[in-house]
């Protein structure tokens, strides 16, 4: 299964994104966020995909156009633990609109756990 995480700005949240791509051998690894989530770093290969803001449509298209061909199954783990609101939203929408599944994911105390 192939990842897309979503890493903003707020580095408490970063911590929940590198267990997630640790836990799991994931075919691939995408990661969506702006200028300052190019920061984030992770013993694993990745893509980065980034976003320039904007609207929430604005920033829906932008991810959709910027995903469309680099995703190659029916359904991706999806993590959200970092971001907000509206990046949430224009993400899912994005992947959704592609059209790719998405099932949550999430690291917890029992391990990683897909919803």
């Amino acid at each position: 299964m192939e990842l897309v995480a979503l890493v903003s700005s707020g580095k408490g949240s970063w911590g929940q994104v590198a267990g997630v791509i640790k836990n799991n051998d994931w075919d691939n690894i995408i990661l969506v966020g702006d200028n300052f989530a190019k920061q984030f770093t992770v013993e694993k290969n990745f893509e980065f995909v980034e976003t320039s803001g904007g609207s929430l449509i604005e920033l829906k298209d932008e991810i959709m156009g910027k995903l469309k061909g680099k995703i190659n199954g029916t359904e991706v783990g999806l993590s959200i633990a970092s971001g907000s609101g509206k990046e949430h939203m224009a993400l899912i929408s994005a992947l959704l609109s592609l059209p790719v599944g998405i099932r949550f994911t999430a690291l917890t105390k029992d391990g990683l756990v897909f919803m």
